[in-house]
């Protein structure tokens, strides 16, 4: 499980072409100190495993599923990444709950700088439509966020400038795709809600 505060912003430094797959090595100081094989470490929100681990550096496997439901088929050498290891047990939740598995994509739609924070609007699926909703939480590329407006097919989030520092937030542009994970407690209360309706 994480918690969607981004650790450190990594970089990835190699991609194999596997076929039906991808290995992805990235580096990151911070997430890489004292890892091991079969650690988890999620990458713009992805959960992947650790294969390999050397210096600064690891290598991670990622299956075709994830990349077509991911934008990580998009990442190349050079790509900036969000990385963070999982919460160890009693540790603060300093975002929210959050499972390192994509729901789906978006398409960041535009950017309104001020002078204190930043709008960022994001496209939403259809189909994840229905869990977001205002002041809601939600994870885009890892990073838990607060929802500021929910639309049919778009949400808007206000970002300090320590996220647009540290974060990939701060380097996308419009156009750019975004890994989504809603909010695990929405898709458990929708799934009670419709059991307990289909028993009446």
């Amino acid at each position: 499980m994480f918690t969607g505060i981004v650790e450190e912003l990594g970089e990835v430094t190699a991609v194999e072409n596997l076929g039906d797959a991808s290995r992805f090595r990235l580096r990151g100081p911070v997430v890489t100190e004292g890892a091991r094989h079969g650690d988890s470490i999620a990458v713009n929100g992805v959960c992947l495993t650790v294969v390999e681990h050397e210096g600064d550096e690891f290598t991670a496997d990622v299956m075709a599923e994830t990349l077509n439901r991911s934008s990580l088929g998009a990442l190349g050498v050079g790509s900036r990444v969000n990385l963070e290891r999982p919460v160890a047990v009693g540790a603060r939740l300093g975002g929210h709950i959050v499972q390192g598995h994509v729901d789906g994509t978006g398409t960041v739609l535009g950017r309104e700088p001020s002078e204190h924070w930043e709008i960022v609007t994001v496209s939403l699926p259809a189909g994840l439509a229905r869990y977001v909703v205002d002041k809601g939480s939600i994870t885009v590329d890892g990073i838990s966020l607060t929802v500021v407006d929910a639309g049919p097919d778009r949400f808007t989030v206000s970002l300090i400038p320590t996220t647009l520092a540290l974060t990939t937030l701060g380097l996308k542009q419009p156009g750019d795709p975004v890994n989504l994970e809603v909010d695990i407690v929405a898709k458990y209360v929708e799934r009670l809600t419709a059991h307990q309706e289909a028993g009446r």
